[in-house]
């Protein structure tokens, strides 16, 4: 049984950085895709970042690009999102989630490329 678990989200103000990490548990999370997502509240949920199951490329909505950073410990079957110069605009719940498919490749942007969801953590970034 795969499970993802996020943690780390709070309320902070503009500026301010947060880290959230997503610990997997369930299967060697080296060998699989990761992505984060978002969702404010009467929105869709929305890309944030991915990275490829080998780490060697990540991508960025360009809402946050420049500020956000995606990484990943396999040591720890972790993954993480650092988010830098955090903005009101930022305020949603956060979700990390990862593909059945073991080293998959796709475009990673789309959230019907995951099948494993974690319960969310919310960001709340006050003016």
């Amino acid at each position: 049984q795969v499970q993802l678990v996020e943690s780390g989200g709070g309320l902070v103000q503009a500026g301010d950085s947060l880290r959230l990490s997503c610990a997997a548990s369930g299967r060697t999370f080296s060998n699989y895709a990761m992505g984060w997502f978002r969702q404010a509240p009467g929105k869709e949920r929305e890309f944030v970042a991915a990275m490829s199951w080998t780490g060697e490329s990540i991508y960025y909505a360009d809402s946050v690009k420049g500020r956000f950073a995606i990484s990943r410990d396999d040591a720890k079957n972790t993954g993480y999102l650092q988010m830098n110069s955090l903005k009101p605009e930022d305020t949603a719940v956060y979700y990390c989630a990862a593909p059945w498919q073991e080293y998959y490749s796709g475009s990673y942007n789309e959230d019907r490329e995951y099948d494993y969801w974690g319960q969310g953590t919310q960001v709340t970034v006050s003016s």
